[in-house]
């Protein structure tokens, strides 16, 4: 295993005369064994710090350790760390176990202590019956198992990740995400993975790396993110459906402070109420995620009151069916609305049917208009 210090780490790419930052300050403690996953959309820069750390790219300004070693002009293949492509990367002429016992060919070990090491990563992965097979007799999720057993077989201190699931099918990449945990407890090892994937991330990692136009927008465990989003960006990327928004002005009516949507206005409780206050009379951007909006029926339901829900007339525009739960895209005095219902055996709705939708005022999000922060 090892640990990995990252100080002011910038990519530089020079571009017809003018440089272009991929990576702008990049700052980050990576623990013995911990998985960092880097997120964000395509062209954020998470590959490239991704090949910062693996040697792949030059280190344009700032410092990379590995166990409190300095590592920027260390060779690649000196510095402790295997790579996984999103595309495999095998070599189609070698069998899967020569493909695996590849790293370990310019070492010092022994032809029968490199096939026990490859029978040994064999073994975890559930490939020993494939090691005979070139890469086309294998499907995609063998060739990823191969393609890992061959990071893994030298043992490297830091496995570093680039998107290894985007080219299987839905529903191997999800028992692949099981697996690749599975596989990390085995083998205790520092893993650094990167993906677009909201979902992947919120599922492998112990710390996720939020990353916006080559900046760190929040790093945290997944439940930090989700329920303590930093700032617009990092409330709307992480979570699926995203996250409500909408800009709202903070009025104070008889004491209270409410969040005023023109034809509906939400009273915030009393712990919103305090942070809120210094925005009275201005705009500000709230947000609440589906699963907060809850689908309360068709009929009349005057006698209903929950005193954490702000009950509002709504709209379904469409549904959304995905079994265990159902998406309703409804609006509101033209706002736009989604919300999350699960099990929904006794409780059908089509588009265009009017129903009663109970706001948790508890959960809603507020945000700066101007910073885009979060208003803490």
């Amino acid at each position: 295993m090892a640990s990995v210090t990252m100080k002011n780490v910038c990519k530089i790419y020079p571009n017809d005369g003018y440089e272009i930052k991929g990576v702008s300050d990049f700052n980050l403690e990576i623990k013995d064994g911990e998985v960092i996953v880097l997120v964000g959309p395509s062209g954020c820069g998470k590959t490239s710090t991704l090949f910062m750390l693996a040697g792949l790219e030059e280190i344009s300004q700032g410092e990379v350790y590995f166990d409190g070693r300095l590592i920027n002009d260390v060779h690649p293949k000196d510095r402790s760390v295997a790579l996984v492509f999103h595309n495999f990367a095998l070599f189609p002429y070698m069998t899967a176990f020569e493909n695996i016992a590849f790293g370990l060919r310019p070492t010092d070990m022994s032809d029968y202590e490199i096939k026990g090491r490859v029978y040994e990563v064999a073994k975890v992965l559930d490939i020993v019956h494939l090691l005979d097979r070139k890469p086309k007799k294998l499907s995609g999720g063998q060739k990823q198992r191969v393609a890992l057993g061959r990071a893994l077989v030298r043992k490297n201190g830091v496995v570093c990740l680039d998107e290894p699931l985007s080219n299987l099918d839905a529903k191997l990449r999800a028992s692949m995400r099981v697996e690749l945990l599975k596989l990390h407890k085995k083998f205790d090892t520092t893993f650094v993975y990167v993906t677009h994937d909201q979902a992947e991330a919120m599922t492998i990692a112990d710390r996720i790396v939020v990353m916006k136009d080559g900046f760190i927008q929040q790093v945290g465990t997944p439940e930090e993110l989700y329920y303590h989003p930093a700032n617009i960006f990092v409330a709307g990327f992480i979570g699926a459906p995203q996250m409500n928004f909408g800009n709202v002005k903070v009025i104070e009516q008889n004491g209270d402070i409410f969040l005023d949507l023109g034809e509906i206005k939400l009273k915030l409780p009393e712990n919103k109420a305090d942070k809120a206050s210094a925005y009275i009379g201005k705009d500000i951007i709230a947000g609440i995620r589906p699963e907060y909006i809850y689908a309360l029926g068709t009929d009349d339901i005057g006698g209903f009151s929950e005193p954490h829900l702000e009950i509002i007339d709504a709209e379904v525009q469409v549904k959304e069916f995905l079994g265990d739960r159902t998406y309703l895209y409804c609006e509101s005095a033209g706002v736009p609305l989604t919300c999350a219902v699960t099990a929904m055996s006794d409780f059908t709705v089509k588009s265009g049917d009017k129903i009663k939708l109970g706001i948790n005022r508890n959960k809603i999000h507020l945000f700066d208009k101007t910073t885009e922060l979060a208003i803490d």
